[in-house]
């Protein structure tokens, strides 16, 4: 059986760079598992059309953490980069619309105004009604029923799951926060107010896709990466993972950045705690190609109907130089459903997709109690879950790196 120091599992953004801080740090008894033939995980890349086509979907560098963006740039120097403000718009009711839609209802007629504001005004965060503890009650106590009915709970539905009711409002400080009275004053003055969503300004590779910087970093862990190693069984107590081809491997630490339910088997883990894992719920994505060219200056687009099947488009074209072309993102079962019943909810001919089994962590209800008790065990058993799988919960990649940083720090004693 080999044995390391440190068996990261996943070369995805958080296990490639918390192997590359080891190494940082002068470790050498360190190696990272990946199932598939190249690195990057969600952030994989492939060349489709004569340019750059990111399977796992909006995948952007943000720029607010700098010691994420100058860590980075040590793989992909800041001048191979691109950086936007971000363009991001809703389509509803035959328009394009800024997002947040809060922030930008000022860009509707007035009629639509008056509605959209007199069903803010009526919303219970601004009516003084207790915070409910349900995810559709919340988007309306919080957003109004206007906003909740032709925007969020269509898009959230397509998006997630069709029972939203099973997501919980722990996470919902993801949203922008815009007040009424800064909804209003937007209508007012015609220019939108309140806090900026994620990836406000962001950087994209001048040349190659997203995926370009972890390909970077993989190989300059060089032998430290394994490729074709998908881990089929964990061992806790006695931390070592076997992988689909046989292979045993023991460490005195294990990260795992990998879902929690991808492993076939674990052992030495309490049943009531094993049980808990079918709870871990996620949503798969297929992104698709479509070689057509939008007649929009958005990167990327929200789409609410529920007559169409996907409810993103990144239009490629618009932050990938040289290139043509957009690409959707559709849930697992609304492909399906689309595909079986020959509706005509696709636009375009594709010819190229690709499914994330693994795209979203659901944030359920019972997620946060889960998580806690299993990364409380693992941790006990030097076991140590990170990242958007390992920690289930919805990160951006320059979250990520930031997480799998400190954690590097934290166990190197540095």
């Amino acid at each position: 059986m080999e044995k390391v120091k440190y068996l990261i599992l996943g070369a995805g953004p958080a296990g490639l760079t918390f192997a590359s801080k080891l190494k940082e740090y002068g470790e050498e008894s360190f190696l990272v598992l990946e199932k598939e033939n190249e690195a990057g995980g969600l952030c994989r890349c492939v060349t489709v059309d004569e340019s750059p086509f990111d399977i796992g979907g909006g995948h952007f560098l943000d720029v607010r953490r700098p010691a994420v963006t100058e860590f980075l740039f040590r793989f992909m120097p800041l001048e191979e980069w691109n950086v936007f403000e971000r363009d991001s718009r809703i389509r509803i009711g035959g328009m394009e619309i800024g997002h947040p839609l809060e922030a930008n209802i000022w860009q509707f007629g007035l009629p639509e105004q008056v509605a959209y504001l007199t069903s803010i005004a009526k919303a219970g965060c601004n009516t003084e009604v207790p915070m409910p503890e349900k995810f559709v009650d919340w988007i309306i106590w919080k957003l109004g029923k206007k906003i909740a009915d032709e925007y969020m709970l269509p898009y959230n539905r397509k998006m997630f799951a069709d029972e939203l009711d099973e997501l919980g409002t722990y996470w919902l400080d993801k949203l922008p926060n815009v007040s009424f009275e800064e909804t209003l004053l937007s209508c007012l003055t015609h220019r939108p107010y309140g806090t900026q969503p994620g990836h406000a300004s962001f950087y994209y590779p001048k040349k190659y896709g997203y995926g370009e910087v972890w390909k970077r970093m993989a190989d300059a862990l060089s032998v430290h990466v394994r490729y074709g190693a998908a881990v089929r069984a964990l061992h806790c107590d006695k931390r070592w993972v076997e992988t689909v081809n046989g292979d045993r491997l023991e460490a005195e630490r294990i990260i795992t950045t990998v879902p929690w339910r991808s492993f076939e088997q674990i052992g030495g883990m309490p049943e009531e705690l094993y049980s808990l894992l079918s709870g871990l719920k996620a949503s798969a994505v297929e992104t698709r190609y479509v070689p057509e060219k939008l007649p929009t200056d958005a990167q990327w687009l929200y789409e609410p109907d529920p007559a169409l099947a996907w409810h993103r488009i990144l239009v490629r074209h618009n932050f990938c130089p040289g290139s043509r072309g957009y690409w959707l993102e559709t849930r697992k079962e609304r492909v399906k459903m689309f595909t079986d019943s020959g509706s005509a909810g696709f636009a375009g001919e594709a010819n190229y997709s690709y499914l994330n089994e693994y795209a979203y962590p659901l944030n359920t209800i019972e997620k946060p109690g889960i998580m806690k008790k299993l990364l409380a065990f693992g941790e006990a058993k030097q076991i140590y879950g990170l990242g958007r799988w390992g920690e289930h919960c919805h990160y951006n990649s320059d979250a990520v790196v930031e997480l799998a940083m400190h954690m590097a720090k934290r166990l190197a004693g540095v």
